[in-house]
C-alpha cells in the first residue's frame, strides 16, 4: 500500500451501520437487554428489591384485611394490581439510573445504537423483572387470601397491563434519567397516566373472580390492549426525539 492511500484510509473518518433491517434492529435489543440481565445478575439490586418488596406488601397486606373483610376476594384485586404498580416503580428508574450512577448512559448513547433500540432493550429487561415479581407474588397471594389468581383470563389481563406499564415506565425512566430528583419524578409522571390500565386490570381481575361472564369483561381486555398498541407505537417515535435531552 502506497503512503498516498495509507494517509487517504488513515484521514477518512470512521462511520459504523446502524441499518440492516429487522433482524439487525432485534439484535441490538437483545444485545441492550442481555447487557442490563447480566448486570443485575452481579449487582442483584433490581429484581430482588422488586420481588422483596411485593412479598413483604402481600404479607402486611394479608394481616392487615385478614379481620376486616368478609372475603378475601373483594380486596385482592386492588392488592394485587396496587403491588405491581409500587413495586415496579422500585425497578423502572433503575433501568437508566443505573446507566447514570454507573457513568454509562454517554457511552450507551454513543454506541452504534438506535436510541429507539435502547428504549426496547430496556424494555424486555424490565418486563422480564416484572414478570418474575408476579412470578413470586401470586404463589404467596394464593396461600395469604386463599384466592387462585392462576385462571387465564386474569393472567392475560395481568401481562397486558403489566407491558402497558412496562412500555409507559421505561419510557419515563429515561426521561427523567438525568434529572436529580428522578426517584420522586418517575411516579410523579408514572401513576397518573397508569390509571386507565388500574381501572381496568382491576375491574377484570373483580369480575373474574366474582364469576361474571367473560363476554362483559371483554371491554377490559380492550382497553388494555389499546393502551398498549397506542404507548408502544408512541414510545417508538418519540423516544429518537427526546433522546437528546436524555
Amino acid at each position: 500500500m502506497s503512503s498516498d492511500s495509507l494517509r487517504g484510509l488513515l484521514g477518512r473518518p470512521v462511520t459504523m451501520r446502524t441499518d440492516g433491517g429487522s433482524a439487525a434492529f432485534m439484535r441490538k435489543v437483545w444485545a441492550v437487554a442481555a447487557k442490563d440481565v447480566r448486570a443485575e445478575l452481579r449487582a442483584k439490586e433490581v429484581a430482588s428489591t422488586m420481588i422483596v418488596f411485593g412479598l413483604l406488601a402481600v404479607v402486611i397486606f394479608g394481616l392487615a384485611f385478614d379481620l376486616r373483610v368478609p372475603k378475601s376476594s373483594m380486596v385482592v384485586p386492588g392488592i394485587l394490581w396496587v403491588i405491581v404498580l409500587f413495586a415496579g416503580v422500585l425497578g423502572l428508574h433503575r433501568s437508566f439510573g443505573a446507566e447514570v450512577d454507573r457513568d454509562t448512559l454517554a457511552g450507551l448513547l454513543l454506541a452504534p445504537v438506535e436510541p429507539s433500540a435502547i428504549y426496547f432493550g430496556k424494555l424486555a429487561s424490565n418486563l422480564l423483572y416484572l414478570f418474575l415479581l408476579e412470578l413470586f407474588v401470586l404463589p404467596v397471594m394464593l396461600v395469604m387470601f386463599d384466592t387462585n389468581l392462576f385462571q387465564f383470563h386474569i393472567l392475560l389481563g395481568l401481562s397486558l397491563g403489566t407491558l402497558g406499564y412496562a412500555e409507559v415506565g421505561t419510557f419515563f425512566a429515561a426521561l427523567t434519567a438525568n434529572s436529580r430528583a428522578r426517584e420522586s419524578m418517575l411516579p410523579v409522571l408514572l401513576l397518573p397516566v397508569m390509571v386507565p390500565v388500574f381501572m381496568a386490570g382491576v375491574s377484570l381481575t373483580a369480575g373474574i373472580l366474582d364469576g361474571r361472564p367473560v363476554s362483559g369483561l371483554v371491554s377490559w381486555l380492550v382497553i388494555l390492549a389499546v393502551f398498549d398498541t397506542i404507548f408502544f407505537v408512541a414510545a417508538y417515535w418519540i423516544v429518537d426525539l427526546i433522546w437528546d435531552g436524555i
